[in-house]
C-alpha cells in the first residue's frame, strides 16, 4: 500500500537530507522538496500563513494521486503549523509525519541557504522562527532529533521508517 512521509520542521533542520537518506536506504519513494516546488508549481505563494495554508493544499492533493497510483511520497515542507499537519494527516489516506526537533540557535548556524541572515536583516518577511511561528510536534507525530550527530539521527530514523513501513504493509 502506497503511503506518504511527510517531514517537518524549521529551515535547515535537516528535512531535505533525511528525505534523501531515506529515499538512497529504503528505494521506491518520490521526494517532494519545497524549495524546488517554490520555485515552480507554487512560484506563486509567499511566506504568509495563508499562502502556506495554500501551499500545503496544493501538495496534499499532489501527494493524494501519487499515492493513489501506487507511488511512495516523501515531502520536505516547513508546515509551521500543528492544526496544518493535522490536515495532512487526515486528508493524506496513509501518511505519517516526521517533525525534526532542533533548537532555533542550530538552525541559525546551519543556515545552509542564507535565510535566517537576509530575514534575521529584513530582505525575507514571514521567515519561520523569526517572524513567523513554527509549532513544535504533534499528535501522532513521530519525533526526529536531527540537532544530533547524523550518525546518531540515521539510526532514530530508520527505525522511524521501518515502523512506518509496517503500518502500511
Amino acid at each position: 500500500m502506497s503511503h506518504t512521509i511527510w517531514l517537518t520542521g524549521l529551515s535547515g533542520s535537516g528535512k531535505s537530507t533525511i528525505a534523501e537518506i531515506i529515499k538512497k536506504k529504503y528505494g521506491g519513494y518520490v521526494i517532494l522538496d519545497g524549495d524546488i516546488l517554490r520555485a515552480g508549481l507554487n512560484s506563486d505563494l509567499g511566506f504568509s500563513i495563508e499562502d502556506r495554508s495554500e501551499n500545503i493544499r496544493r501538495i496534499i492533493e499532489l501527494c493524494r494521486i501519487l499515492n493513489e497510483n501506487g507511488i511512495n511520497v516523501i515531502t520536505a515542507f516547513i508546515t509551521p503549523l500543528r492544526e496544518m499537519r493535522r490536515k495532512v494527516q487526515i486528508k493524506i489516506e496513509n501518511c505519517s509525519v516526521i517533525s525534526m526537533l532542533i533548537s532555533l540557535d542550530e538552525c541559525k548556524k546551519r543556515d545552509p541557504k542564507g535565510l535566517y541572515k537576509k530575514a534575521i536583516s529584513g530582505e525575507i518577511k514571514d521567515f519561520t522562527g523569526i517572524d513567523s511561528i513554527y509549532e513544535n510536534g504533534g499528535p501522532g507525530e513521530y519525533s526526529l532529533y536531527t540537532e544530533c550527530p547524523i550518525d546518531v539521527t540515521k539510526l532514530e530514523l530508520f527505525d522511524i521508517v521501518e515502523r512506518i513501513q509496517k503500518e502500511y504493509e
